[in-house]
């Protein structure tokens, strides 16, 4: 199961976002990463610096490899619709990302860590798989004997009333994918028309 391992601060600096983190590095220093750091002189970037600037931002937010986005892509670009929008659906359909809208993790890497761990279920399974697309009416919740783990319930953040696309019940710890989300409905700042354009090449 690969997953990036490499700097995070480095990263974020390089976007200008908290993208692997909680951004409090960024407050410090928000120039960018190098030796001159602002003081460089940038070129304008290409269209295809551009491009590939916001697949990379994609990948990294959602914790994904390049192969696997590659394929989930693809798969949007089947669906019918608007092939970007179809990306973002995918992408946040996928169980560690839920895990993470619920609030049952602090951070994406961390409810992959509770996804791989076998904490999770759904519909009443266990599901250790973190790329498994969720469709709408699915069950997500913490095993009873993980639910019962005062460690995992402290780290519990609780969901952010703007992720309409799902619901919590904090009594069973249970959480449901109702629907997937609308492009505006979803926080991240990303700019999936420049990832078709570049796929399209």
């Amino acid at each position: 199961m690969a997953r990036y391992t490499g700097p995070k601060t480095k990263i974020c600096r390089k976007f200008g976002e908290p993208i692997l983190g909680n951004g409090k590095y960024l407050q410090k220093n928000s120039n960018p990463p190098g030796q001159h750091g602002a003081n460089r002189k940038r070129k304008q970037l290409s269209e295809y610096a551009l491009q590939l600037h916001e697949k990379q931002k994609a990948k990294y937010t959602y914790g994904v490899l390049e192969r696997r986005f590659r394929n989930t892509f693809e798969e949007a670009a089947r669906l019918k619709g608007v092939t970007g929008e179809n990306l973002i659906r995918l992408l946040e359909a996928r169980l560690d990302n839920t895990v993470y809208r619920l609030g049952i993790a602090e951070s994406r890497p961390a409810a992959r860590q509770l996804v791989s761990h076998k904490h999770i279920t759904v519909n009443g399974e266990v599901c250790n798989i973190p790329s498994a697309i969720l469709k709408p009416g699915d069950v997500i919740g913490l095993k009873d004997k993980s639910a019962a783990n005062n460690a995992l319930a402290t780290r519990s953040r609780g969901k952010d009333p703007k992720i309409n696309w799902l619901e919590w019940n904090e009594k069973e710890m249970k959480g449901t994918y109702i629907a997937h989300p609308e492009r505006e409905s979803v926080p991240e700042n990303i700019k999936e028309q420049l990832i078709v354009e570049l796929y399209s090449k």
